[in-house]
């Protein structure tokens, strides 16, 4: 067991208020961070946040607070539109990150659709890493997620996140969120005899000790190496409990905060999930 314990907990819904609704809903689940969206996840808005309530959650320092940008987000996209709208997206994010105390700005990895991998990550240098040279020393990092390996993605398994690190200049802001059902997805077998442990070193070797800022945890609904997102409930699918405890165990994740993206709408799956995994880190 890692001396630091990691808080468990889930991305929020924010209705009534990033603070008011997301700690509630917090309360409710008994999680010890969270996860919210500042704009809508589907949509390119970008919305200006209410100052009371970015007081609120600025001004408490028990739970972790952490941005996902929207989904639409592509750094790697072809369409000069789509490229412009990720620029202006990943931006206020940062910035409404930064307004509510948030420590990381999760962004996908991204896709070159139809263009070549270099050209793709050509651009992902040229337009994340002024974005990068902009977050003042007490904004939050800005964390790439690997996806589930679908399609022409840039990135899925850990080792891909080498030539993003190498583009982007190895930025002190720069970070990682390891989602566990998008890694199993991608080939790591988490659920194997030293799998966990394996892909963590991996990970580490990779980018640098430290760079490990926040995990999903989230269980697949599909087998390894399906290249399929499709979550599910802690110890409901083909990763398991076990690997999760293996997951806190391990030194490179020793604090890091875990946040669930499980199914379900009502607080109670999400509770049972949170207790799941306390039971696992503290067992």
């Amino acid at each position: 067991m890692t001396s630091l314990k990691s808080p468990v907990g889930a991305h929020v819904p924010v209705a009534g208020g990033l603070a008011t609704g997301g700690l509630k809903y917090a309360a409710e689940i008994g999680a010890e961070a969270v996860q919210v969206f500042v704009s809508n996840p589907r949509g390119w808005a970008l919305p200006e946040g209410k100052p009371a309530e970015d007081a609120k959650l600025r001004g408490q320092d028990a739970i972790p607070v952490y941005v996902h940008t929207p989904y639409l987000v592509n750094f790697g996209s072809p369409s000069a539109e789509t490229l412009e709208k990720s620029v202006a997206s990943v931006r206020h994010s940062l910035e409404r990150g930064r307004a509510i105390g948030a420590r990381g700005v999760v962004v996908h990895t991204g896709s070159a659709v139809s263009q070549s991998y270099e050209d793709a990550l050509a651009q992902v240098r040229e337009h994340v890493l002024p974005l990068l040279e902009e977050i003042p020393d007490d904004g939050p990092d800005l964390l790439l997620e690997p996806m589930a390996g679908q399609g022409k993605m840039l990135c899925a398994k850990v080792q891909e996140l080498g030539p993003f690190f190498e583009a982007l200049e190895h930025h002190p802001k720069l970070g990682v969120c390891f989602d566990t059902c998008h890694a199993f997805a991608a080939g790591h077998d988490l659920a194997s005899a030293g799998g966990v442990a394996e892909t963590m070193e991996a990970l580490v070797a990779t980018v640098g000790a430290g760079r490990l800022k926040l995990v999903h945890a989230n269980d697949s609904k599909d087998p390894c190496g399906s290249a399929r997102d499709h979550h599910e409930n802690i110890g409901a699918g083909h990763i398991g409990e076990k690997p999760f405890a293996e997951l806190f165990a391990h030194p490179a994740v020793a604090g890091v905060p875990f946040i669930i993206e499980t199914p379900g709408r009502a607080p109670e799956p999400h509770a049972k999930d949170i207790t799941t995994l306390k039971r696992l880190r503290d067992g």
